[in-house]
């Protein structure tokens, strides 16, 4: 890992309608527009859909690294995550971003030693940390 602090560089260019290009230097450019409850098309990532998707991101990336240091052995890891989105003393923020974790593992494996690691996964993750919402976490775990 390189030493801190880390800058993540993202250039956005609107004009008076349209989507967004998102881009950042060695990137493919990502498009993004309102989601359709703020009266955009529905079928583009909206800034509201990128945020909730960096903390499901993070929060498999955190597993995969914690897993990998130990040499946990797993097959596949889903995660599914609601950013609920809500009014509170007159500001729209996200209240709460909920992460549903299926993971799968080998015939075998320590079922409580994988719901631990998914718990410091979820604990782990800096996008979620960054971010005053509350966080919930719950868990499907499957041995082969």
């Amino acid at each position: 890992m390189h030493p801190f602090p880390h800058h993540y560089i993202v250039n956005a260019a609107v004009r008076p309608d349209g989507d967004v290009p998102l881009s950042s230097e060695g990137m493919r450019i990502i498009e993004s527009a309102p989601p359709k409850e703020f009266g955009g098309p529905g079928n583009q990532w909206s800034p509201e859909g990128l945020l909730t998707a960096a903390v499901a991101d993070c929060f498999v990336l955190s597993f995969r690294a914690i897993a990998s240091s130990i040499k946990f052995a797993w097959t596949s890891l889903d995660a599914r995550t609601d950013g609920t989105l809500d009014r509170i003393e007159g500001k729209m923020r996200f209240t709460a971003f909920t992460t549903h974790a299926r993971l799968i593992l080998p015939v075998g494996a320590d079922v409580e030693r994988a719901k631990k690691l998914l718990e410091k996964a979820e604990q782990s993750c800096l996008i979620a940390n960054s971010l005053i919402a509350e966080r919930h976490l719950t868990m499907d775990v499957i041995s082969g």
